[in-house]
């Protein structure tokens, strides 16, 4: 029997689905945590990667994958130190990072939620500390051999640069891509993953929309971020990741796979680039 989602288009049993970024640690979903987990494995999602943001949450996000995974839904830590965040820095931030990362070794899928954001360099004037504290993360990466999640926003040119000149051997997810297929393809040239989420759902995205429809389908994975970037026609609501979904056929109607052909391809990725999912 085929499972029928909220777009009205068929699903088989077989079929599974990953959440590569998804806040599940912020307030939003406190009020019944265990029954949204609940309703995620019902729509056959079987992984959500949880990034954090910054000292504030680290403790809560590893906590959070030990207390609610379980055999039917599991739940990925990732630690890291988000841009729009440095200001909640300490001298001791980056040296905390790094041992929290090699006493959870086991713990932690990569690092991240890490990056360049331009518009809050505008607000703050701050690149040359989002660069570096970039490049910290990076360096940390590297020397546990673990991917990295990445943020980007007006961006491309400098976190291309960083990363061609570090040089990543375990890649990560370019968190949220929204660019143009030349842009993909610098990053798929660099070793990482493309996150599709929600802004593939919105007319206005033409550029992005034409380039997801070329891009080789080993070069995407899935994701909401949730509670922010919420679908078409959810604007103003608190995203969820039980909209992956919605995302998902969204992707389908831009592709030319089959609905069974994309999502076993799709989960295929997400554990090529974040391979402790499948451990």
């Amino acid at each position: 029997m085929a499972l029928i989602n909220t777009t009205g288009v068929k699903m088989e049993n077989t079929l599974s689905f990953t959440d590569s970024h998804c806040h599940l640690d912020f307030d939003n979903f406190n009020a019944d945590l265990p029954s949204l987990l609940n309703q995620c494995y019902q729509a056959k999602i079987r992984n959500i990667v949880i990034p954090s943001i910054g000292p504030k949450n680290w403790q809560k996000v590893l906590t959070l994958t030990k207390t609610h995974s379980n055999e039917k839904l599991s739940l990925h830590a990732c630690l890291g130190i988000h841009p729009w965040f440095l200001n909640d820095l300490t001298e001791h931030s980056l040296s905390d990072l790094a041992h929290l990362v090699k006493n959870n070794i086991d713990d932690i899928v990569a690092i991240g939620e890490a990056g360049i954001d331009g518009v809050i360099d505008k607000e703050q004037n701050n690149l040359a500390l989002q660069i570096q504290v970039f490049e910290h993360q990076i360096d940390l990466a590297k020397s546990f051999s673990l991917p990295i999640i990445v943020h980007h926003r007006r961006t491309h040119q400098d976190i291309t640069r960083i990363l061609r000149e570090k040089k990543t051997p375990q890649g990560g997810i370019i968190h949220a891509f929204s660019g143009s297929y030349q842009q993909a393809c610098q990053y798929i040239d660099l070793g990482f993953k493309l996150g599709i989420g929600g802004t593939i759902t919105y007319p206005r995205a033409e550029k992005t929309i034409k380039a997801v429809k070329r891009l080789p389908i080993t070069s995407l994975v899935l994701e909401t971020d949730a509670p922010s970037m919420p679908l078409y026609g959810f604007q103003g609501e608190d995203n969820s990741p039980l909209q992956l979904i919605n995302v998902f056929q969204a992707l389908v109607k831009i592709r030319n796979e089959s609905t069974e052909v994309l999502a076993h391809a799709l989960q295929e990725n997400i554990t090529a680039i974040l391979p402790k999912l499948s451990s």
